[in-house]
């Protein structure tokens, strides 16, 4: 745990908890200074009476003092402050992320609009295992919405698509996720043996939400911690965070839960592909260098198709040139093609060779610290 002094440097709190006023804090540090925020803020329940189940036991629910706000508009008024406080701190291409339930998340999505955030997805959070309706008198509540926003439209905010592809046994990852509620030994107890906080989420929600929107490095700051997720799965992807949590209980226990944590000692672990950072290649690069020359022909997998590369760089087929992609699209009669993947040249030892090896031995060539 840290005290903020005045503008305090966002170095001298990496990977600390600061057991104070989320707004205070923010309000204190350095602007512009981290990468990613997420937000688990109050949702405002106004549950009123006590929940019980049919046999009349009590269900465990969010009675806490930091839930409850005088009226709706006070409720606005305080989303309105943390959101400021928290825009200011933000990167200009950083995002955040903001979790909630039907009680407050439309509440969210409108003031993060009228800050001026610019909102990339909504995320539906399926729960597997959700606590039933006990009183039959609505649907089971079996879903949280998370909602994605960069700082403003012309932010150039980081998706790590090709990680969340693999991860989802390299299937597109859609906006709807299932996961479990956070149960069993993830759960953090209190010293009387009951869950330490009523609204602890799942290690693999955060994994999803750090792993998607941040890199390696980057700094995470989560101003309502809690009992630390952000904090434990940011450490072992190799992210900084900064927590912020007005409650000391919660602080001491996500404390031990952060020092139990043990990092990845192998750095290439923690790595990932992603395309997008890969410098663009020509495919004149290729011809400029020798790796293939002008009448040199190339071949779909199947040599069903083919066309002759010319002296620029294009190719020409019976019926099209143009780019490796555009004769590529033409020959399949397809809108698009990467022509990279498509085109084969032939090796008299090897046979058909992707031409796309040749881009890598140029990118290896040119960028020998990316390879």
């Amino acid at each position: 745990m840290v005290s903020i002094m005045s503008k305090v440097k966002t170095l001298n709190i990496l990977n600390t908890i600061i057991n104070d006023d989320c707004i205070k804090v923010m309000n204190e540090m350095e602007e512009g200074s981290v990468d990613l925020i997420f937000a688990d803020p109050p949702y405002n329940l106004q549950l009123g009476d006590a929940l019980t189940r049919p046999d009349n036991s009590d269900v465990s629910g969010v009675y806490e003092e930091w839930d409850n706000f005088e009226s709706i508009a006070a409720y606005d008024d305080y989303t309105r402050q943390w959101m400021t406080a928290a825009r200011r701190v933000l990167k200009d291409d950083g995002a955040i992320w903001v979790i909630g339930s039907y009680h407050n998340i439309f509440r969210v999505g409108y003031i993060l609009q009228d800050l001026g955030f610019w909102i990339l997805n909504d995320i539906i959070w399926n729960k597997t295992n959700p606590m039933p309706n006990f009183k039959g008198t609505r649907f089971t509540n079996a879903h949280e919405t998370l909602i994605w926003a960069a700082k403003n439209q012309k932010s150039k905010y980081t998706f790590n698509y090709e990680a969340m592809k693999a991860l989802n046994d390299d299937i597109q990852m859609r906006s709807d996720w299932q996961l479990a509620l956070c149960t069993g030994k993830e759960r953090l107890k209190g010293k009387d043996g009951n869950k330490l906080h009523p609204t602890q989420k799942p290690e693999s929600l955060l994994y999803r939400v750090i792993m998607s929107s941040s890199n390696v490095g980057d700094v995470v700051l989560d101003p309502f911690f809690g009992t630390g997720t952000t904090g434990a799965v940011a450490k072992k992807l190799g992210r900084h965070f900064i927590g912020i949590e007005k409650d000391a209980t919660y602080v001491e226990g996500a404390q031990k839960r952060i020092d139990d944590v043990v990092p990845v000692e192998n750095q290439v672990c923690l790595e990932y592909t992603c395309k997008k950072r890969q410098p663009r290649i020509p495919f004149g690069a290729v011809i400029e260098r020798g790796l293939l020359s002008p009448g040199d022909i190339l071949y779909d997998a199947n040599k069903k198709h083919c066309a002759a590369i010319r002296s620029d760089g294009t190719l020409k087929s019976e019926t099209m040139e143009g780019s490796i992609h555009q004769v590529g699209a033409a020959a399949q009669n397809a809108s698009a093609c990467n022509g990279w993947v498509y085109w084969y040249y032939e090796d008299k030892k090897r046979g058909l060779v992707s031409i796309d090896e040749l881009r890598k031995t140029v990118r290896e060539e040119l960028y020998p610290d990316m390879a």
